[in-house]
């Protein structure tokens, strides 16, 4: 017997709004039937149909999810100053700071910052505040490391702290006792007491003592998801966790392209000791520390029982470039194949082993690949069937993901994205019923209804709602699916995107309310489709509305009065109002307006009041003037 579970609340939910627009107002509806015909199954629901699409957008990974709290913390996000830093001089003591690139601290990351202290005071530094701002919680232990080195006559102690964002109170404290002439790692660990959670606080290191030291990699963790020690935030993966998700599309997304080919996602720059990461530019106007790199992605995807959807960068980028299929394709055709076998090789293998150096001996489980994101060029065609190919010859259990229609192969999953307003998206819950049921699978890996700034308001909520019953319906043929973006860091100047799912500041975070509709559909998940018959009983017809509209005055540089209006259609009177018996029913805006001798006067120079009666206006179109 198939088994029904079915989201009462969002259907009880959209029943209601269902009968509030079909009956009359004022009308009490009669008993209707709703028929579940469980003795005749659809279509199997597909068990990985919710799961989740993540990219670097408004600050989805760094000031997000990626639990580091130090921003710009290897000093390469401007070449020019050590932006998100500035010195502390307290006590008398005076000093300055500055980007040196004379020793780096390694290939990867050649920008150091020099902290130069002339008279030690009571102390000379440096702070961060963070991603707009610095989390503090009540009796929690943070990680804080860096490398550091000091010239001949600089040996330390260091103190590093987290206080107030003005300096007067310091909440954790530790110390570094002595640092060396060549660069080293060190760790502190500082505990915070019982104290009231707050944001608006910074990080510092600092001395009481004279010469110069160089920092680096300078970084500040608070607990993270499964204490992972390059992990993600507790609270934003909870919320994920909450949503029961089936897989995880990453890395993008643009994020995937880049913007050029020297900024796309260079997986090989993500893997190993944060020391060895560079980082590259994001196509969203900010730089990526590429923290969260490859293994973070697919150990993500362990922590929350996923399914990995990898996307291999395909040859094509946001400006346009592109590389022609053919051998000048094969050198990124063979980057994708080592990435997979970086993903799922065993330790014997070149990749295996050095996912097994970085820290997981044990493979992962990759099903799913995609080819590229969006990639809509006329070349792509060519390039999906040479990476569909190799792929498939090495690696052929492993699904095929088509970004754009093809017809060089044929894929096994293709991806379409939506982005609509809420009237579109419940327009189209039937986008694919009609479906060629003998072709590829569907995949629909970016859709949102994208009304509510920065997260979804009720009504995208209910689109939302509507859209997914077109997806499970017909659930034989789309068997993947994932809301973006996924995050929005919600801080002024944070985000890049309108709509999104998931909310938070540097303390606290919020699921929208596209994130609970989405809940109560993958949480309570059915086997099959179970077709239902809706019954709504005749009811009277309603009388016919009356006339609705709006008549309105106004006038341009210029006084004027107005009396007696009348508007008339094929000679019936529609509307009249002779002023000597009030205003009652006007509305103004701008200008001054008042009563006078059985007339309405307008007696202000300024450009454009105006006088409304019916429906509200937002604004007259309309001038008249003085008659």
């Amino acid at each position: 017997m198939p088994t029904l579970k079915w989201p009462f609340r969002l259907a009880t939910l959209v029943i209601f709004a269902i009968l509030a627009n079909i009956l009359p107002a004022g009308l009490h509806a009669q008993p209707g039937r709703l028929l579940v015909k469980v003795n005749q199954p659809g279509p199997k629901i597909s068990p990985t149909l919710y799961g989740l699409m993540t990219e670097e957008i408004s600050h989805s990974y760094d000031g997000g999810l990626y639990a580091e709290l130090i921003r710009n913390r290897a000093f390469k996000d401007n070449t020019e100053e050590p932006v998100d830093w500035t010195l502390v001089e307290d006590g008398g003591g005076a000093g300055s700071i500055a980007l040196d690139q004379r020793q780096p601290l390694s290939m990867s990351l050649q920008t150091t910052l020099r902290l130069t202290i002339t008279t030690p005071g009571q102390r000379v530094g440096v702070a961060n505040d963070g991603y707009w701002g610095i989390p503090v919680r009540p009796n929690t232990r943070y990680r804080a490391s860096l490398y550091a080195r000091g010239d001949r006559s600089f040996t330390g102690p260091l103190t590093v702290d987290i206080e107030s964002a003005d300096g007067s109170n310091v909440l954790a404290r530790a110390e570094i006792p002595k640092i060396t002439s060549s660069w080293a790692p060190y760790s502190v660990t500082l505990t915070t007491g019982d104290l009231a959670p707050s944001e608006t606080n910074r990080f510092v290191v600092s001395t009481s003592s004279p010469g110069t030291l160089w920092l680096d990699l300078v970084s500040l963790f608070p607990p993270t998801y499964h204490d992972r020690p390059n992990g993600n935030r507790i609270d934003i993966m909870q919320k994920l966790a909450g949503l029961n998700p089936s897989f995880l599309r990453f890395p993008g997304g643009n994020y995937l392209e880049g913007n050029s080919l020297d900024e796309r996602f260079e997986w090989r720059n993500t893997i190993g000791p944060l020391w060895m990461r560079p980082g590259h530019e994001s196509p969203w106007g900010y730089r990526s520390s590429d923290g969260l790199g490859l293994l973070e992605y697919l150990e993500w995807c362990e922590d929350l029982h996923m399914q990995p959807v990898l996307a291999v960068f395909d040859g094509y980028v946001l400006n346009g470039t592109y590389i022609e299929p053919g051998p000048r394709l094969q050198p990124w055709v063979q980057d994708a194949l080592d990435e997979i076998e970086y993903a799922t090789g065993a330790v014997t293998t070149r990749w295996g082993a050095v996912r097994a150096r970085d820290g997981h001996p044990a493979p992962f489980h990759v099903n799913y690949v995609e080819i590229g994101n969006e990639d809509y060029s006329h070349e792509y065609n060519g390039r999906f069937a040479q990476f569909f190919d190799a792929i498939k010859a090495k690696y052929p259990h492993i699904k095929l993901i088509a970004t754009s229609r093809v017809t060089s192969r044929v894929p096994d999953v293709v991806d379409d994205h939506y982005y609509r307003s809420a009237a579109a998206m419940e327009a189209d819950v039937h986008h694919y019923d009609n479906s060629d049921r003998h072709g590829p699978k569907i995949f629909v890996g970016e859709w949102a209804t994208t009304e509510g700034r920065p997260t979804p308001t009720f009504q995208a909520a209910l689109a939302d709602a509507a859209w997914m019953t077109g997806l499970e319906n017909n659930s034989d043929v789309v068997i993947l699916a994932s809301y973006a973006p996924l995050f929005v860091n919600v801080n002024p100047g944070a985000s890049q995107w309108g709509t999104n799912f998931i909310g938070y500041d540097a303390l606290n975070s919020f699921g929208s309310t596209s994130y609970y509709a989405q809940q109560m559909f993958s949480q309570n998940r059915g086997d099959v489709v179970l077709p239902v018959d809706l019954t709504v009983p005749a009811s009277p017809a309603p009388a016919p509305p009356a006339p609705h509209g709006a008549i309105g005055v106004a006038t341009w540089e210029t006084q004027a009065e107005f009396r007696n209006i009348k508007v008339t259609h094929n000679g019936q009177t529609l509307y009249q109002k002779d002023f000597a018996n009030g205003d009652a029913d006007w509305h103004f805006n701008r200008g001054a307006w008042k009563l006078q001798d059985g007339a309405l006067v307008q007696t202000s120079d300024e450009d454009g009041p105006d006088a409304t009666a019916g429906d509200r206006l937002d604004r007259l179109h309309l001038f008249a003037a003085s008659p």
